[in-house]
């Protein structure tokens, strides 16, 4: 009977992570780097040259007005990816608004990659304001913003915010933006294998979690036993 109803609830679990991801990867899309930009950017070039196809007009680079435009047309997805990876409203605000600015201000980057490079700048900050590391806990108590991610993906975001902090960034940034294992490990400072660690944890925190919502647990009963085997190991 247990072995019946882990199956039922692994299956719960796993057809709820890719209904989920689907969902959220259309409202959080994932960006390519700068160097991969150049790098596109100059194959395409010498395909062109090759072919005797005239290279001299070069793609135009974003401008501030660019900018403001890309932030004011995706404010509401932006504001939910500062969210997501603060917990915190205020936090959000303040990282929606340093986007913006280093946007602005920083590099150039190509007209077609204003978007892409919009949502780095967003992610960017909030590393620099929340500093996640291995080991460091989440304060439950202090997330903020559940009313706006629950407007928009009902309950499903809420076990997001209340992961603790490096699992919360990995978990955004590599299911919902689509970075690789390698890109978090640069952007959050810490190493490969860290990266990976957290994303198996926060995939296990978010599959308990909605096993748990959609067939409530009761102590004592097959269920119980059974989701204890969806349950994150506790590292040593």
């Amino acid at each position: 009977m247990v072995n019946i109803t882990v199956g039922i609830i692994c299956g719960i679990a796993i057809l709820f992570l890719l209904k989920f991801m689907q969902a959220l990867t259309r409202e959080l899309r994932d960006f390519r780097t700068t160097q991969e930009t150049s790098v596109i950017y100059e194959a395409h070039m010498l395909w062109k040259k090759e072919d005797g196809v005239s290279t001299t007009k070069m793609q135009p680079y974003a401008t501030q007005r660019d900018f403001c435009q890309t932030f004011a047309e995706d404010e509401t997805a932006l504001y939910l990816l500062s969210l997501l990876l603060t917990a915190d409203a205020s936090k959000a605000e303040q990282c929606f608004v340093a986007g913006l600015e280093d946007s602005v201000q920083g590099n150039p980057v190509f007209k077609e990659w204003a978007r892409s490079w919009s949502r780095r700048m967003v992610i960017k900050n909030a590393v620099r304001m929340i500093s996640p590391v291995p080991g460091q806990r989440n304060d439950a108590g202090h997330v903020t913003g559940l009313a706006a991610l629950r407007s928009y993906f009902g309950g499903s975001l809420t076990v997001v915010v209340q992961l603790a902090p490096l699992e919360r960034f990995v978990f955004v940034m590599s299911i919902l933006e689509g970075h690789t294992l390698q890109e978090c490990s640069i952007l959050l400072n810490c190493t490969k294998q860290d990266v990976a660690i957290a994303q198996a944890r926060a995939l296990q925190h978010v599959a308990l979690a909605e096993a748990n919502r959609l067939t409530p647990v009761v102590p004592g009963d097959d269920a119980a036993q059974a989701a204890h085997f969806l349950e994150p190991v506790q590292a040593a």
